[in-house]
């Protein structure tokens, strides 16, 4: 089948991309006989989530999101049968997360709770007066219930599966996982050690544990011995140490140095201070010997360490390397050293040659993995398909990279079960949701693991179409466009605009593995099939089209320049013959809501309505006509605001203060512009209960029929 070709011009240049767009015949599985189905059907497959595999036996485990239900499943080789763990049965709004299994597969471990806002309150989304907790559980890949482990808010599973570690009040502790039997609260911390300790990560063999102790200017990688408890400091100096590694054999630590904190931070000048006291780049250079950063590695019994390779200032390329682990024979880490975020190896026993790339190509690496075994990298990727993620592999001690996955399919979040003969990964398309599948090790003979439930409309999904836009600036942005497959000849469509949150973030030529943008993109999919014509923006700033697209200047609070890409893709879809130009919409969530609520307040004549889910409305502290973050925020255009609106928004969000909700409502009173508002109490940013989402997806439904309408006429 030949790919199709979209051209045109929306207020710059169109050019040219490619999509396959997939018509359906006759009723579709989901569907009913008129060619319909509800937002309840195209939502109900299962989400899968946190997959993990065990690096010493052929097991995999993962979460799975079920209309709110939310529950531990897990599959093991020859068969990798899909067995359910936990017996979860309702849309509680408890969420599960930061999935763990042990080296033999035997146990897995969870935490069972949101995560603590900065009062340390857990989400309570069903206004439970007994309140929620965030804790460790765990329960036996073989069956049984589940048991509460510890209240923690992170954790790390030993090896063996028999105990972890988290930290708490600056320490480190330690709790066994015996079945039915929980930690004390209040236990002592396993050792205790001067300034605040956390990142604990295991030996190989569990006896052991490394830590980062900050100590505010500088940070020491610490290892405390479980068997002759004493803690060794790695080559102490005055730097920031941070990102320990073990080597495979437990005998040494390789860590990451950065310069620490001259004078504390507290270094100040007088306009009287001459400036060869202090030169332009002190902390930079003077107190860094011209280094950004190096590996270290250190004995872990004696602390003796040596200088392993240095990135020098003059060498930009590995300025932003966070974080890097030891693999086989190799330190790799991840750098953007052009435009391009891959993978690069520093070989141990040959540190003078430097780092070598491993993962090359026009594109980025998202997720990675490590068979057992240290000789192979798995990723996935958009090299060679810049609006979907392909899975590849490569040799840890170099050479060309194989593709594992291709076609229209996407694939995410590869792991390695311990035998090393299979790959697990998460796989989509345009009409299959996201689902867990297992391969051979080299991409051969792929088995999807997740069942579509029956009123999924599998067939009823249709293909989006790459559209490439230029906006007036010369910045040129990818979208996905929707059709409807109803659409006749000369007949006007009302049109809506979806815009993504982040921004880091790439909406793509199928179902997300973003929860949210899993949910939206079937959301998309439902108004096609509602007869509406969708555009779904990837506007400057997010991810997938590299570094110069994602730091482009003056975006946010420094200007919106990213609105320009919304406004643009607006003329575009006002200047198709099937779309109506006066029933053009937007909606989004985060960031889509602050580019949602821009467009309203900016361009009225262009956006007849929008759904605004949680956005910000008000940059900044200042009011002052001229300032800059003022000016960047949809609150200083109210006044050329007359669209409708429809505001969602839960009032315990931890991303987006309530107050931006709150201000623009009152905003909107004072000036008479017409708005409907739903709040969530006690709900987060991502929804946490289902059946929010259910009514916020019917809601924003109802509100652009009642303003758009797909009837060939607006509603007044």
């Amino acid at each position: 089948m030949s790919r199709s070709c979209v051209t045109a011009r929306a207020g710059a240049v169109l050019l040219i991309s490619a999509g396959l767009l997939f018509g359906s015949g006759g009723p579709a599985r989901g569907q009913t006989e008129s060619g319909r189905y509800t937002i309840e059907d195209v939502l109900s497959p299962p989400f899968p989530l946190d997959l993990v595999a065990a690096r010493g036996s052929a097991r995999i485990a993962w979460i799975e999101y079920e209309r709110g239900v939310r529950n531990v499943y897990t599959a093991a080789a020859p068969d990798y049968q899909r067995t359910r763990v936990t017996a979860n049965l309702s849309d509680d709004g408890v969420d599960l997360s930061g999935l763990q299994i042990s080296g033999d597969g035997e146990t897995l471990v969870w935490l069972r709770g949101h995560t603590p806002n900065r009062e340390g309150w857990v989400a309570n989304p069903t206004s439970d007066p007994r309140g929620q907790e965030r804790a460790v559980w765990a329960a036996s890949a073989r069956g049984g219930a589940p048991w509460r482990v510890v209240d923690a808010r992170e954790f790390t599973l030993s090896p063996d599966g028999r105990s972890v570690l988290y930290s708490k009040d600056g320490q480190i502790h330690r709790a066994n996982i015996d079945r039915g039997v929980e930690t004390v609260e209040g236990t002592a911390p396993l050792f205790r050690a001067f300034g605040e300790n956390g990142e604990p990560t295991w030996s190989p063999d569990g006896m052991k544990i490394a830590l980062v102790s900050d100590r505010g200017d500088h940070s020491f990688i610490g290892i405390y011995d479980t068997r002759s408890p004493a803690v060794t400091y790695l080559a102490p100096g005055v730097d920031r140490d941070v990102s320990p590694t073990w080597s495979p054999d437990g005998r040494h630590v390789a860590f990451i140095r950065r310069p620490g904190l001259p004078f504390g931070a507290h270094v100040q000048r007088s306009p009287e201070t001459p400036d060869s006291l202090f030169p332009p780049g002190l902390v930079e250079a003077r107190f860094s010997g011209g280094a950004t950063w190096s590996v270290w590695v250190a004995d872990a019994k004696t602390g003796e360490g040596r200088e392993l390779w240095r990135n020098t200032r003059e060498d930009e390329r590995f300025a932003e390397v966070r974080d890097i682990r030891w693999v086989g024979e190799q330190i790799v880490f991840e750098a953007e050293p052009e435009d391009w975020r891959h993978w690069f190896a520093l070989r141990v026993e040959d540190p003078a040659r430097g780092p070598v790339e491993l993962t090359p190509g026009d594109g980025f690496v998202e997720h990675v993995a490590f068979d057992a075994a240290g000789e192979w990298l798995y990723f996935s990727s958009n090299i060679g398909d810049i609006d979907r993620r392909h899975l590849w592999r490569v040799r840890l001690e170099g050479g060309r990279a194989e593709p594992l996955t291709d076609g229209e399919t996407i694939a995410t979040f590869p792991v390695i079960p311990g035998d090393g003969e299979h790959v697990a990964f998460l796989r989509a398309s345009a009409e299959h949701p996201l689902a867990v599948a297992v391969a051979e090790a080299d991409g051969d003979d792929v088995r999807t693991l997740t069942p579509l439930p029956a009123d999924y409309p599998l067939d009823a999904q249709i293909e989006p179409e790459t559209v490439v836009l230029e906006s007036p600036d010369s910045v040129r942005f990818h979208s996905q466009l929707f059709l409807p497959t109803d659409m006749r000849s000369g007949e006007r469509r009302p049109a809506l605009i979806f815009i993504h949150g982040g921004p880091r973030r790439q909406m793509l030529l199928g179902y997300h593995y973003m929860h949210f943008y899993h949910m939206a993109y079937a959301i998309n999919q439902y108004f096609a099939s509602r007869g509406y014509v969708v555009l779904s923006v990837n506007y400057r700033s997010g991810i997938g089209y590299g570094r110069e697209f994602r730091m482009s200047e003056n975006v946010g609070r420094n200007g919106s320049a990213e609105y320009q890409d919304i406004l643009t893709a607006g003329l575009y879809l006002r200047d198709r013959e099937d779309v109506d130009p006066a029933r053009i919409g937007l909606w989004g969530l985060s960031y889509g809501g602050i580019l949602t609520a821009q467009g309203l307040a900016r361009n009225s004549d262009v956006f007849a309505a929008g759904v605004d889910m949680a956005g910000v409305h008000f940059w900044g502290d200042s009011i002052e006509p001229d300032a800059p973050m003022y000016r960047a925020s949809s609150a200083s255009e109210i006044t050329k605001w007359r669209s409708p609106v429809l505001l969602i928004h839960g009032d315990d969000d931890r991303n987006v203060a309530f107050s931006q909700t709150v201000g623009l409502v009152q905003l909107l009173r004072g000036h008479d512009v017409p708005f409907e508002l739903i709040v969530f109490p006690d709900e987060v940013h991502d929804f946490l209960l289902h059946q929010r989402w259910l009514e916020a997806f019917h809601a924003t439904h109802d509100f652009f029929e009642r303003t758009l309408g797909t009837d060939g006429r607006k509603v007044q």
